[in-house]
């Protein structure tokens, strides 16, 4: 679970951003009591369950997902891919202020009841500085700090790989376990000689991050999630609550039209089906029909199918789903209904965070004010992400949707008169 996630000097964002899944100590209660939109944890921290990210096009929400899809990648892969950095780190280019200074990203989340905040600083070349810190009990206590590619402080007591990171490392002759551009945590995990690295690392795998246009590789996922009963019921019920008109799915196996001149023409592939009803002239049901989804079904029904099975595992397994684009393709009903799931007092642990331009969301029948966050640009190309809690005096009965479409809390575009577009046609016809 996230705490929250913090980022500089990234795209188009310059100054530090944080964004805080922490709920916020409202006075006043949430509006529906048939659902629960926070997670309570031990030590008195609640956590929020989802969080909507609103603001203009070209306003920088996307690079909010796309920090975050980094820092898993940087984590995940920088022992592997020396590249990783290049592809990855990509500083604000709008001020000269910043076009030597290192990205820096930080995430504070729990894993197995411990609070950890993790991060690093980097540019394309190289990480800066690196640090992990724990919360095992009630004081916070450094893990490690690396500062380039020296170990500056380690704690011996209750980071448990430290004895055997100690043998492994001689400052004196450049640190061997890891090079200048990978992360040590990743490096302590791809070694094996860290239990609680490894852990860390798994736990921060587990992340989703999802892009609601075209995720690459997303229908391949469900259609091999179909393979598992319990999944393939749990996504046509997923399906039917969308009102799909799908009475099941199957897989089937196609001769392969991509194997070439020489290829093997016995070669198949597996296609994924959607079964129908099909009825007579009197309105009887006469049989059923597979027809191949991707082909005939809606852009919207295939989203909703591909992002299936990360709404299911994030809800069933307790995990962080972020959502670029959540709405395109979706009718707002589906959008609406997907929130509420989240929200409700069956998620006991799933997070999820979407960026959205659906205005319907923007209800306090659905959402809490610290559950709304908006992005907008300063006049010097820079993105601010802020939350609706910041502004005084909005009670939560408050018109949300009305008051944003209004201007009153920003991050909405400033739209001139499209009908002077008009006056140009003769001057581009010359």
């Amino acid at each position: 679970m996230i705490e929250e996630f913090s980022f500089e000097n990234y795209k188009s964002f310059k100054e530090m951003n944080t964004l805080n899944m922490t709920a916020a100590k409202l006075k006043s209660k949430y509006s529906r009591v048939d659902v629960d939109p926070t997670i309570q944890l031990g030590d008195d921290v609640t956590l929020l369950k989802s969080k909507a990210i609103y603001g203009a096009n070209a306003s920088g929400k996307s690079n909010i997902v796309k920090a975050f899809g980094s820092f898993i990648r940087i984590v995940q892969h920088s022992v592997k891919d020396e590249q990783i950095l290049e592809k990855h780190m990509a500083p604000f280019f709008l001020s000269t202020e910043t076009f030597d200074k290192p990205v820096f990203m930080q995430l504070v989340f729990r894993c197995e009841g411990v609070r950890y905040r993790y991060g690093f600083q980097a540019d394309r070349e190289r990480i800066h500085s690196e640090w992990l810190y724990a919360t095992p009990g009630k004081r916070e206590q450094p893990y490690f700090i690396r500062d380039n590619d020296t170990l500056i402080k380690i704690n011996k007591k209750n980071f448990s790989e430290a004895d055997v990171v100690m043998k492994l490392i001689d400052n004196e002759k450049g640190n061997p376990i890891f090079r200048k551009n990978s992360l040590f945590l990743t490096s302590l995990a791809a070694f094996g000689v860290g239990k609680i690295s490894k852990m860390l690392l798994n736990e921060i795998a587990r992340f989703m991050v999802v892009d609601g246009l075209k995720h690459p590789g997303a229908f391949d996922q469900t259609t091999a999630s179909l393979e598992m009963p319990g999944m393939k019921k749990l996504v046509q019920t997923f399906l039917a609550m969308a009102d799909a008109g799908i009475n099941e799915l199957k897989t089937i196996e196609v001769p392969d039209e991509n194997v070439g001149e020489s290829g093997n023409l016995a070669k198949k592939r597996k296609i994924v089906v959607a079964v129908k009803d099909v009825y007579d002239a009197n309105h009887k049901l006469f049989s059923t029909m597979p027809f191949p989804f991707s082909l005939f079904e809606s852009e919207g029904t295939n989203k909703m199918y591909e992002i299936s099975t990360f709404i299911i595992n994030a809800l069933r397994e307790g995990r962080v789903l972020v959502i670029d684009e959540f709405d395109a393709r979706f009718h707002p009903l589906i959008t609406q209904k997907i929130v509420e799931l989240f929200n409700s007092q069956g998620n006991k642990n799933g997070q999820l965070i979407f960026v959205t331009h659906d205005t319907n969301l923007l209800s306090a029948d659905l959402l809490r004010r610290d559950q709304i966050d908006f992005v907008e640009k300063d006049t010097y190309g820079s993105s601010h992400l802020y939350t609706l809690v910041q502004f005084k005096g909005v009670r939560d009965n408050d018109p949300f949707e009305k008051n944003y479409i209004k201007g009153k809390y920003g991050a909405i575009p400033f739209v001139g008169d499209f009908n002077n577009l008009f006056a140009h046609f003769e001057d581009a016809e010359a």
